[in-house]
């Protein structure tokens, strides 16, 4: 099966000022649904029912406390000349907080041979494009700065991801809490 750690976005508040934002910016592009707005703090791909168990156990052994971030600012990957995806990140504080809680994920599943490809960025995902839209500069240009509102971190989940011709249908396998 296919999993990944990540954080879920459920303040109303925040998803809100989100689909606004997707229903505002005019582009050919498919935005993410609200249910599964989230971080991404290590995708893990396909695993066995063994190995599965084993993620669980590690994951269960990380201590954090909850924190508050702010979800503001809009980016894209690779570029704005060539998007892939558009995305909301975070203030500063709340993105080095997700940043380590990412590094303590990435130390307990390391054991287990999982390894972290490139540097975690704290952001959601908001849309995906498909085919080539040509530059969005001008159309990020003022929203790049948008806040949308205040998320309280206080746990964390082993997700499942199955892909289908719809869209990936997301189920939990495990939570962890803050612990305090």
């Amino acid at each position: 099966m296919r999993v990944f750690v990540a954080i879920e976005i459920t303040d109303k508040i925040v998803i809100n000022s989100i689909t606004k934002f997707q229903d505002k910016l005019e582009i050919d592009a498919k935005p993410i649904e609200a249910q599964n707005f989230h971080f991404t703090l290590q995708f893990l791909g396909e695993v066995s029912k063994d190995t599965l168990v084993k993620i669980k156990e590690a994951l269960q052994t990380v201590e954090f406390s909850s924190f508050d971030i702010i979800l503001k600012g809009v980016g894209v990957f690779p570029k704005p000349r060539f998007p892939r995806v558009i995305w909301v990140g975070t203030d500063e504080k709340g993105g080095e907080i997700l940043i380590e809680l990412s590094k303590k994920i990435v130390k307990v599943l390391e054991p287990l041979g999982f390894f972290q490809d490139k540097s975690f960025k704290p952001h959601i995902t908001v849309f995906r494009i498909k085919k080539k839209i040509g530059d969005i500069s001008r159309e990020l240009e003022s929203i790049k700065m948008e806040n949308f509102g205040m998320q309280k971190i206080s746990n964390i989940k082993l997700k499942k991801s199955e892909l289908t011709s719809s869209g990936p249908i997301y189920s939990d396998l495990l939570e962890i809490c803050a612990i305090k």
